[in-house]
């Protein structure tokens, strides 16, 4: 009997900018996943596009229109503007939209969006990476910025470098000193930072895919839940996630972490468009939860391009 060929799939990652780190990381982690859960369909290969834009496959400097006929899907963990290569060379690919990345990417551009459903952000503050000839001297600066928060909404606030990396660590600062020691621990990481107002309320997540389970948009349980939420309340969640997959165009997969206040009004936290594929994430959980395994979600996705 012969043996069914063994899908390739490219792994895009790197190109310049400030996601270069980040996506090197979640490019890397997608790799080892096909390698060890899917080495049996998928035979994995790393595209590296280094900060000088320039294209590596198996380690050689290549063309981009040279992998046509060497991959049969790319997963595209990089900006989606090279999504725009791929497309015009015909290579299937998945990845987060162009405007999805911009939702991600612009605080202030999801926070209009979302009016449109209904759907609140909290107010927030993004800081830019320090630089001295714009900011001034480097002991004064954690102050200033500090001052500039303080002006706009009061305590508590949030305090995270703005960056796509899941592990870096979110503060809660409730008083003035705090938030500049929170600026201050995100200077020290070299990214900008983001600093939000801390929305009291019930918390949770929805990770949610198209087109499984003879669903639409199938809505998993809610996860990383901070309260007890009510029979409705989940629907309400459940109905707003679905509607979120075609208000912010998610095509192959959306995470969503939200805040239910007091008064019933709905916070959106943050989305994310790649699932955590660790073996103890809170994806891996609610994967399991339903019967299903990370791996079958993820060769679902890849089936779909």
């Amino acid at each position: 009997m012969q043996l069914a060929t063994k899908k390739r799939i490219g792994i895009l990652r790197g190109g310049a900018g400030k996601h270069y780190a980040s996506s090197l990381k979640r490019g890397g982690e997608i790799i080892s996943f096909l390698s060890e859960k899917l080495a049996d369909k998928y035979k994995p290969f790393d595209i590296l596009i280094d900060k000088d834009h320039i294209w590596h496959f198996g380690g050689l400097p290549i063309a981009p229109s040279d992998l046509v006929g060497k991959i049969d899907i790319i997963w595209n963990t990089s900006h989606p503007v090279f999504s725009n290569i791929l497309e015009s060379l015909s290579i299937p690919h998945l990845g987060t939209s162009s405007f999805s990345y911009a939702l991600e990417n612009s605080r202030d551009m999801l926070r209009e969006h979302m009016k449109k459903i209904n759907v609140r952000l909290p107010r927030s503050v993004v800081l830019p990476v320090y630089q001295i000839d714009f900011d001034g001297p480097r002991e004064r600066y954690s102050i200033k910025k500090a001052k500039e928060v303080f002006e706009k909404f009061p305590s508590p606030w949030t305090v995270r470098s703005f960056t796509p990396d899941k592990n870096m660590g979110i503060h809660l600062a409730k008083t003035f000193p705090e938030l500049v020691q929170a600026i201050e621990d995100g200077v020290q990481s070299g990214n900008s930072i983001l600093v939000e107002e801390f929305i009291t309320g019930k918390v949770a997540s929805v990770h949610s895919v198209p087109n499984f389970r003879g669903e639409d948009v199938y809505t998993f349980p809610l996860s990383n839940t901070f309260g007890n939420f009510s029979s409705d309340e989940k629907q309400i969640f459940i109905d707003l996630v679905k509607n979120l997959h075609q208000h912010i165009g998610a095509e192959h997969y959306l995470k969503s972490d939200f805040t239910l206040t007091p008064s019933g009004h709905i916070y959106l936290l943050q989305t994310q468009s790649v699932p955590d594929l660790q073996s103890e994430s809170h994806f891996s959980q609610v994967c399991d939860s339903v019967g299903v395994k990370m791996h079958q979600i993820i060769e679902h996705m890849l089936k779909s391009v």
